[in-house]
């Protein structure tokens, strides 16, 4: 299947948000399978595959099937190499330096149960970080004395600068770690990870970098970053299957640094390939078609955008940022205000909610929040609502890909408008009312 390239400039202009273009526009729109009556501006949670991305992966399964011995005892190996090469290119470092993880969440899970702690070591996280990671954490602290030591990130955000005085002035003789997400799940932030590196490495501390939501969203180069450890996720900005991570491991720590379970294959002495490889490349019978597809996903973006991902970057924050004006100028009256200077929003941006009246906090919900479940089934709008973990204010955060357009926005902002103004009358018309006791 051949996709034609498509010119971005036809698709995401310089849109005025007094003007929205049609999502009739949007030629980008029919290579992914997204419901055409939803308004998915939802990118950042679970992501999208793109077709062309999918019949790579059939291919790839077709090939499994067809003889799965070969597949898994010879073609693995040089295809994991390959993914290898591909990906190491899109994120700058060195492609043996890299494992395949399913998600983020076990990749760091793998790096703090490949750390040596004793009791009283510091990990030093901003109040900001996705709550997986954190929840590792809690656990090392019940069963190895590690102590968690929170740098408060004052949101909405000023300036990067905030975020790195934060994080450094807690830094003491004890601390073993820092685990800092390049950028932000909910509130969207980029944070200055390189200078927090640099400050790190200069003082002996390892440094975990979540690179989650950053592979995708923006440049990234690990090389230069100089991380201890750097993790990053495919379903996400990549746009490949679900289940789809990796793992960047520095050579000085590569020694000794296993998966979580080994497989049949790891006491195995292979003297021509670092057991680092041998470990990760093969952890038991699963699918790995889908990491595999994470290369044909890198292709994607480079072929259908006229620029490629330099382009699909800036388009995506373009637009995303256009979204955000369009709807902190509609809801201003519900307090909807900008949470960060531009440049330090990728292509999702988080926004503060109003609190409903009286006992409309307690509806109940399929999602996270009653009124996620009201913009779904009523108006067709995806975004996710929820609770910030530092403070548990009430926010949303808008996406923005290819298949998007600012039309989607202004409904966004009609929903909204319509349900924050029965939230704030405590009133509700009927359906999906019910209250939690």
């Amino acid at each position: 299947m051949i996709v034609p390239v498509l010119k971005i400039t036809d698709t995401v202009k310089p849109i005025q948000v007094e003007a929205p273009v049609s999502g009739a526009q949007n030629r980008f729109r029919q290579l992914w399978a997204i419901d055409p009556s939803l308004r998915f501006l939802n990118h950042g949670s679970y992501g999208a595959v793109p077709r062309e991305v999918t019949a790579y992966r059939a291919s790839l399964l077709e090939r499994m099937e067809r003889d799965a011995v070969r597949f898994y005892k010879v073609d693995l190996e040089k295809l994991m190499d390959e993914w290898r090469i591909v990906l190491s290119d899109f994120v700058g470092c060195q492609p043996y330096d890299m494992a395949p993880m399913p998600n983020a969440t076990v990749a760091i899970a793998t790096v703090l149960h490949n750390t040596q702690w004793n009791v009283g070591d510091e990990v030093v996280l901003t109040d900001h970080e996705y709550m997986s990671g954190v929840n590792e954490l809690r656990r090392l602290e019940t069963s190895h004395g590690v102590k968690l030591v929170f740098a408060p990130v004052e949101y909405p955000m000023r300036d990067a600068a905030q975020v790195r005085h934060a994080v450094l002035e807690r830094l003491t003789n004890k601390t073993k770690m820092v685990m800092v997400s390049q950028i932000t799940s909910a509130t969207s932030l980029i944070f200055p990870v390189e200078e927090i590196v640099k400050e790190c490495n200069r003082r002996g501390i390892e440094c975990l970098v979540d690179g989650t939501h950053a592979v995708g969203q923006m440049p990234v180069n690990v090389r230069a970053m100089n991380p201890t450890y750097f993790v990053g996720s495919g379903h996400k900005w990549l746009s490949s299957p679900k289940g789809t991570g990796f793992l960047y491991v520095a050579p000085h720590k590569q020694e000794g640094f296993r998966p979580l379970a080994l497989s049949s294959r790891g006491h195995k002495i292979r003297p021509e390939r670092a057991l680092f490889l041998r470990d990760f490349d093969y952890v038991g019978t699963d699918d790995y078609t889908k990491i595999l597809s994470m290369t044909a996903a890198i292709r994607f973006f480079e072929t259908v955008v006229d620029g490629g991902w330099k382009t699909t970057m800036d388009a995506n924050h373009r637009l995303v940022m256009q979204g955000r004006d369009l709807l902190v100028k509609r809801l201003a009256n519900f307090g909807f205000a900008a949470s960060a200077p531009d440049a330090a929003n990728g292509t999702m941006t988080t926004l503060i909610l109003p609190e409903p009246a009286g006992d409309l906090a307690k509806r109940g919900t399929q999602y996270d929040d009653a009124l996620q479940d009201r913009l779904v089934e009523m108006h067709q709008c995806v975004i996710p609502i929820w609770r910030l973990s530092c403070d548990n204010r009430r926010v949303l955060r808008i996406s923005g890909q290819l298949y998007n357009t600012i039309e989607e926005y202004a409904a966004l902002a009609d929903a909204l408008e319509e349900e924050l103004t029965m939230e704030a009358r405590g009133q509700m018309d009927g359906q999906m009312s019910r209250v939690v006791a």
